[in-house]
């Protein structure tokens, strides 16, 4: 496997010249040409290689970890274990590595990711160890085939929601797991919610304390989150948290007294609260003081503000939020006031040297945002997203599209053909707008999804989500052309214990042999 910079793109080229075939590879490489002509393995003459001219060696913690667990993909049936690295490269058959960029020890992020991590880890690797197959009598077998391949966009989303279920470590990890086999590159983590603020912080313990389902048991301690990061970082993907406000945040107010806004009933509070209140100064220096861990513990340069959903009515309620509305100039204009609050946040994290993302609630209400702030796109059909794609671009602002992705939502027979047949870049405006189109995400919201269920109902369907935004269009436009391919891909998931639905009638080689 041989890894070199193609600019713009990184080009990844897999020769097997030391070389029944497999069905295909998901997602689809740029280019992918297989011969009929097929070379055996043997897992005990198998051996990974660092390339003579590659940037990174021996001892590239990345790297190494996953040729331990790719010979392991690679060769499930091998009892052995690939406990000792050899790196030699006058072995029997020797795959060879080579990067162009030596980040062994950094996190993968917008620039970075697609050099070092996504291309060797997950085109490289991941579309080697899927070009190899098990005949019936146990024997492994690649056939000679040659792949250019670079991701279309550079983001590849998919949000997992802890709050509204709490989620154990090892279902995250496990999530981690299938992206890295379709090639997602980053994780967005919406770790809070109105229900349970199940993230134990650092600076104010109370927040998970009195706000998770349960303190000790229902929290995402700060081993847990390093844990999670580490094991995103192995597999080539970031890890994108999201504390939004200042709407959605019912449960901060139980570990955070003065935070949330008190509703009236006429004169008198009601004892019901609503969104975050934006009167306060306090409210700004608790939310500096939050984001300034949030930004230490989570190491990627992006940071998620939500601003989504924000009801306006215990503000309007509030006699104090409405003197400041006057004092401020904003008549009784509810939007100018969230607006405010906004860019305020914004402006905290821009401090940090974080870049943000927020709901497109936050370039609907017309509020001054940076222009290095992305949109993420969540309502409407396609007419509404690609309105609203045109606009947002036309403004000069990147986006992210999830719109057609929320895939909590689920309907009787093979509802993964809508999400394939997605165009993300059909909409009106220049080729200097698509270019700000930077990829787009796959949404498991919560309300009916926790640990028992979480697996089945993302895979295989966020797979068709996966080839969208990493293949080219033209070539993966006929639904009817790639069912067979995710078919074949849902059972390599199986047998690698992702406990992916099926498509439809049929049966896989392996079956799914339990947890």
């Amino acid at each position: 496997i041989e890894v070199t910079e193609k600019d713009p793109c990184y080009c990844c080229r897999i020769l097997m010249k030391q070389a029944v075939s497999v069905k295909g590879v998901w997602p689809l490489p740029q280019s992918f040409t297989i011969s009929s002509e097929r070379y055996p393995l043997n897992p005990q003459a198998f051996y990974f290689a660092y390339g003579k001219q590659s940037a990174a060696q021996e001892g590239c913690s990345v790297l190494d970890e996953a040729f331990k667990r790719y010979f392991s993909l690679i060769f499930p049936d091998y009892i052995s274990a690939y406990s000792i690295l050899q790196f030699s490269e006058d072995q029997p058959f020797t795959v060879q590595v080579s990067v162009g960029l030596d980040d062994c020890d950094g996190y993968p992020d917008e620039n970075s990711s697609e050099q070092l991590y996504t291309l060797c880890l997950s085109t490289g690797l991941e579309t080697f160890s899927q070009l190899v197959y098990q005949e019936d009598f146990g024997s492994y077998f690649v056939n000679k085939t040659e792949i250019e391949d670079f991701p279309r966009f550079q983001f590849r989303g998919i949000l997992l929601d802890t709050s509204r279920h709490y989620l154990p470590v090892r279902a995250i990890l496990k999530t981690l797991d299938a992206m890295a086999f379709s090639k997602f590159n980053v994780f967005h983590w919406h770790i809070v919610d109105d229900p349970s603020f199940p993230y134990q912080s650092r600076t104010f313990p109370d927040l998970s304390a009195k706000g998770a389902f349960h303190p000790m048991t229902h929290i995402y301690t700060q081993s847990d989150v390093r844990r999670v990061i580490s094991y995103a970082r192995m597999r080539g993907i970031r890890v994108l948290p999201e504390f939004d406000s200042p709407g959605h945040t019912q449960s901060w107010g139980k570990g955070q007294s003065d935070l949330l806004t008190p509703c009236y009933r006429g004169s008198t509070p009601s004892g019901t609260f609503g969104p975050v209140n934006p009167a306060l100064p306090s409210t700004y220096k608790f939310m500096a003081t939050l984001f300034k861990e949030v930004s230490s513990v989570f190491p990627d340069s992006y940071i998620h503000l939500g601003g989504d959903e924000v009801n306006f009515s215990c503000w309007k309620s509030n006699p104090d939020v409405r003197a400041f509305m006057q004092k401020m100039g904003f008549g009784t204009d509810f939007t100018k006031l969230e607006a405010y609050y906004m860019e305020n946040i914004v402006n905290i994290t821009t401090a940090l040297n974080k870049t943000s993302i927020v709901w497109q609630d936050v370039f609907d209400y017309h509020e001054r945002i940076p222009k290095d702030t992305v949109l993420h796109i969540w309502k409407g059909d396609p007419a509404s997203y690609e309105a609203e794609l045109s606009r947002i671009t036309k403004a000069g602002y990147r986006v992210l599209l999830a719109a057609p992705w929320y895939i909590n939502h689920i309907s009787y027979g093979q509802d993964w053909r809508n999400y394939y047949t997605v165009q993300p870049l059909n909409f009106s405006g220049t080729e200097e707008q698509k270019k700000l189109v930077i990829g787009g995400e796959v949404c498991m919201w919560g309300e009916y999804v926790d640990a028992t269920n979480l697996t089945p109902r993302l895979w295989p369907r966020a797979s068709a989500a996966a080839e969208r935004l990493w293949s080219d269009e033209k070539q993966t436009s006929n639904v009817d052309k790639a069912f067979p391919r995710l078919q074949d891909f849902r059972c390599k998931l199986l047998r690698r214990g992702i406990q992916a639905e099926p498509l439809f009638v049929g049966h896989c080689k392996h079956e799914y042999q339990g947890v």
